[in-house]
């Protein structure tokens, strides 16, 4: 595949605090689209490498490796119309690797204009109900359940 032809491999990180307040970027591309940080594979670098770089170059926030969950989950979606041109002809579908970035409270942002005209941060439920697309939708929703669930206490064991 040429390499003036975006990969049909891509990231999608989900920054939260500890609160889980989720920051999301609104896209240059279209008004009202919120989304998290995205973005398509480069060369040959791993997935955590790409979400490294996507978030540093969309937000400005500078992550280490060790900081980046690999949630290990992959979702298969069409590529819509309006990008299909940055694929090569006949590539029809994307796979977007899920991660998360914790960060230890709502900070500021450094936006790539060519990219994103706003960025918010908002608790959860209200984040998952703001992005357009299902698979950011549900890496919020994933992401907060199981930090929720870590929390919850834990019932001592019968001795029965």
């Amino acid at each position: 595949m040429s390499e003036a032809f975006k990969q049909p491999v891509s990231v999608l990180v989900v920054i939260h605090t500890p609160q889980l307040d989720i920051l999301l970027l609104e896209r240059a591309s279209g008004a009202g689209l919120w989304q998290s940080v995205t973005g398509s594979r480069e060369g040959d670098e791993t997935l955590p490498a790409t979400a490294l770089r996507e978030v540093a170059e969309e937000t400005g926030i500078a992550a280490t490796a060790d900081a980046l969950v690999d949630w290990r989950l992959g979702n298969r979606f069409p590529i819509l119309p309006p990008w299909q041109g940055k694929f090569a002809p006949g590539v029809s579908h994307n796979i977007e690797h899920v991660f998360s970035l914790p960060v230890p409270a709502i900070v500021p942002v450094r936006l790539a204009p060519d990219e994103h005209t706003a960025a918010r941060w908002l608790p959860w439920q209200e984040a998952a109900e703001a992005v357009f697309s299902w698979t950011n939708r549900d890496a919020i929703r994933l992401v907060a359940r199981a930090l929720s669930a870590a929390r919850l206490p834990v019932a001592p064991r019968s001795s029965f």
